[in-house]
């Protein structure tokens, strides 16, 4: 316990420190942001669904309350957006108006997958392929704002932020009694068929001009409160995931290959997330990063395998480990999520669950930091948002 205690003061002073000045423009004039609960600021509250949170102790820590985010403060898309300089959050379609959209808009929605039929056991979502929907709806707005022959431009410049795929696992393959994923699949072939699914999206996107994608990793769906047994993870869970991360990649290679002028990139969140976990993790310290003013610079001294990318080095290391930190800060339902109105532990921070699935703001700090400024290149490939978004 004293080992968690102190890993986590760690953490906290060290994004108590960070430096979010960007002044002026953001660094792109637009951010679209697709997805599930990871990222998920609203779209989901009027829809007659479990999968929803616009209630307390959800948004405890967050400036307006309970907003729909299913975490106890702000998302890792949040901070990135903070990162990147905007001076609001990228408002939730459900949510938008005629004067915000030409900044962005977030599309996620709690329990949606790449599946279609993913988490439609809990009711209705908002899956990947009716998102790319709405965001062509969305274009069509825009380009009677801007005009015919200015939205392409404009939509080039955009940051298009995804972060899906893990309800397709844990709202989806791995319960059978609901859907039949399991029974037609082997776990490669799944990973196969579902990232095959997954890109025709992206291809859709591209064909509505985006060009800037930052694709983000499953983590480690095998060690989340919900699905770790005991002390240890599952490793079929975990192997599930790496196996849709290492397709994900390669979709990224082939797709920089393929598309003119398209800038994909990965996102490692299974390598950054196991570092937030690990108990043994070593000193994190960090430099203000003084010449840019955006954030910070890690130099943290991580196992030399979380250096890899290779899906079977980190299968070996990260598949079955049973010395994670879990802890959980709500009181949850039979759904995993936080009881409506319960109070949750006093300190957010000495915790990197919020409820039975999501992960607490201190640990979306870790992520988004990382994902926008990547102190290995095995964290972001082949490079970080930071870097993207220059392009």
């Amino acid at each position: 316990m004293d080992c968690e205690i102190k890993l986590w003061l760690v953490i906290l002073i060290l994004f108590s420190s960070a430096i979010y000045c960007v002044v002026g423009e953001p660094q792109v004039p637009c951010l679209f942001i697709f997805g599930d609960s990871l990222s998920d600021s609203g779209n989901n509250n009027d829809l007659a669904t479990d999968a929803k949170v616009n209630y307390k102790p959800y948004g405890i820590d967050f400036p307006s309350g309970p907003t729909g985010r299913f975490t106890n403060g702000r998302t890792s898309i949040d901070i990135i957006s903070d990162l990147l300089g905007f001076d609001h959050y990228i408002p939730p379609y459900a949510n938008t108006n005629d004067t915000d959209i030409v900044q962005g808009v977030n599309y996620a929605s709690g329990a949606a997958g790449i599946h279609n039929e993913t988490g439609k056991h809990m009711g209705p979502d908002i899956s990947m392929g009716l998102q790319l929907e709405h965001h062509r709806d969305i274009v069509s707005q825009i380009a009677k704002k801007l005009g015919r022959d200015k939205v392409q431009q404009h939509l080039n410049k955009c940051l298009y932020y995804v972060n899906i795929g893990s309800n397709d696992y844990l709202n989806n393959y791995f319960l059978p009694q609901h859907y039949p994923s399991k029974a037609k699949y082997n776990i490669n072939q799944y990973a196969e068929a579902l990232v095959q699914e997954h890109s025709t999206y992206l291809k859709a996107l591209y064909e509505l001009g985006a060009r800037k994608f930052s694709l983000m990793g499953l983590s480690l769906i095998g060690c989340i409160p919900r699905v770790k047994k005991g002390l240890f993870c599952v490793k079929e869970q975990n192997e599930a995931a790496l196996l849709f991360n290492n397709e994900l990649k390669s979709v990224v290679d082939r797709f920089n290959k393929e598309l003119p002028d398209a800038k994909f990139i990965f996102i490692n969140t299974a390598i950054i997330t196991y570092n937030c976990l690990k108990r043994d993790i070593k000193m994190l310290t960090c430099i203000p990063n003084e010449k840019h003013c955006q954030g910070i610079n890690f130099h943290p001294f991580f196992d030399e395998f979380l250096l890899s990318a290779d899906v079977n080095n980190l299968t070996a290391n990260m598949a079955y480990n049973s010395d994670m930190q879990i802890s959980k800060c709500c009181k949850v339902g039979s759904n995993g999520q936080c009881i409506p109105n319960e109070e949750p532990c006093m300190n957010r921070n000495l915790h990197p669950f919020f409820d039975e699935f999501h992960p607490t703001e201190v640990v979306n700090k870790v992520l988004a930091n990382m994902a926008y400024n990547a102190p290995f290149p095995g964290f972001a490939h082949p490079m970080d948002i930071s870097h993207l978004v220059k392009l």
